[in-house]
Formats: structure tokens, C-alpha cells, sequence
């Protein structure tokens, strides 16, 4: 069963899956996002995905984590998100050694061990950095790169870079993932594929499902289906 909740940190969500005695496999879409798991005893870092990947959980794995929006994980975590892009790895890599041992020790005693994760990292988490999240903004509305750039006063190349460090790749490759997921969430609630790829600013249903093979590597129907 997986379940969301939401954090006391901006710009952060908890979440835990238990997976049952069968097992589990299932597709982890791309979604902007950096995630900080925890299972079996070991943290692991989920950088951004530029592709869909697949997970598979033995039964009885139990996740506890917590989920940053994009452009939050790099300033918490510190290493730029690029350096993680479409990687998993884990937190012992990038902090220092006593460090984890104290986080591990203070997770595994923990009633909620993704609230204790979440009051760890609590101290690293800076202010909310209004320029990234102004891009975002303006990349989700589609906004063309140049004027994306012109309306946070950047180079395009200024932004390009910013945008590797806070999201893991540039803005053309961060707009279609946020408009996939926004397709998927609309799908989800009932509308015809034709209808939410007009909204979502697709030229087309066919466009839509090019993109969400590419993404995903399955056609919109199977993504709904399950």
C-alpha cells in the first residue's frame, strides 16, 4: 500500500509503500523529483529520472520517505542534481559516515521513520529559493525557454546551468516531464485522452502518446490501467 502525506518542510512530501506477501513490481514515472528512501536499515538517494524505473520489492519491503519537489533536494542533500540525474544512490556516498550512523540510529528507533527523516534533514533545508521557484512556474505554464530566462533575468546559458543544478536537466526536458504528469492527472480523473492533451498543450492525442512512450516506455492506456 503506498500513502502520501504532507510535510511540515515547503516543498516536501512523506510517503511510505509496504508491499505484500507477493511481492511487488512496479514503474516509477519521471516527475521532476528527488526522493530520500529508506528501507532496510540502509537511506538511498532517488535522483530526477529522465526515464522510467522499473522497481522491483521483494514481499514484505517496507519504504519510508520523504519526497522533495523539484529544484529542493540539491539545496538539502547538497550535490547538484545533475550529478544524480537517473541514479540511485546511496546517502553514505554524499554525507559523512558518522553522520549517517547517527541518522540511521535515529530513523530505525523512530514510531515514523519518515517524519524522523524529515526532521533530520529539517536543519540542512535553506529558505526557498524564489528563483527556482519562479522557473518552474513558468516552465510548467510552457513558457518558451528565451523568455523564460528573460523574465528571471539569465542568459539562456545562465539558465540552462541553474537548471541542471536544481532539476537535473534543462528546462525544455523539465517541461514535458511536469506536462506529462499533469496529462496523467487529468486522464486519472476521467477526461478522453484527446481532451487532455489539448489542455496540457500537446499538438495532439498522437503527441501526447509518442511523448508518454518515450517517458514511460508504454502507451497512456497502460499507465491508467494500472
Amino acid at each position: 500500500m503506498y500513502v502520501e502525506r504532507r510535510s511540515l518542510l515547503p516543498g516536501v512530501l512523506l510517503w511510505s509503500r509496504d508491499v505484500g506477501p507477493a511481492g511487488s513490481d512496479f514503474r516509477v514515472l519521471p516527475d521532476g523529483c528527488m526522493d530520500l528512501i529508506w528501507s532496510d536499515g540502509d537511506l538511498l538517494v532517488a535522483g530526477p529520472d529522465t526515464r522510467a524505473q522499473q522497481v522491483h520489492s521483494p514481499p514484505g519491503t517496507r519504504y519510508a520517505a520523504i519526497r522533495f519537489r523539484p529544484g529542493v533536494g540539491p539545496a538539502i542533500l547538497g550535490v547538484p542534481a545533475d550529478e544524480l540525474r537517473d541514479a540511485r544512490v546511496p546517502l553514505s556516498a554524499m554525507w559523512p559516515a558518522a553522520r549517517i550512523r547517527r541518522l540511521t540510529a535515529l530513523i530505525a528507533a523512530a514510531p515514523d521513520p519518515a517524519r524522523a527523516i524529515e526532521t533530520a534533514v529539517a536543519g540542512e533545508a535553506p529558505p526557498p529559493d524564489p528563483l527556482v521557484g519562479e522557473i518552474v512556474r513558468r516552465v510548467a505554464a510552457g513558457a518558451a525557454v528565451r523568455d523564460v530566462a528573460r523574465a528571471v533575468h539569465l542568459s539562456e546559458r545562465q539558465l540552462h546551468r541553474r537548471c541542471l543544478a536544481a532539476f537535473g536537466y534543462g528546462a525544455k526536458t523539465l517541461h514535458r516531464i511536469l506536462r506529462l504528469n499533469a496529462a496523467l492527472d487529468l486522464a486519472r480523473g476521467g477526461r478522453d485522452l484527446a481532451a487532455v492533451a489539448a489542455d496540457t498543450g500537446y499538438a495532439d492525442q498522437a503527441h501526447l502518446t509518442r511523448d508518454t512512450r518515450a517517458l514511460s516506455g508504454v502507451p497512456p492506456s497502460v499507465l491508467l490501467a494500472g
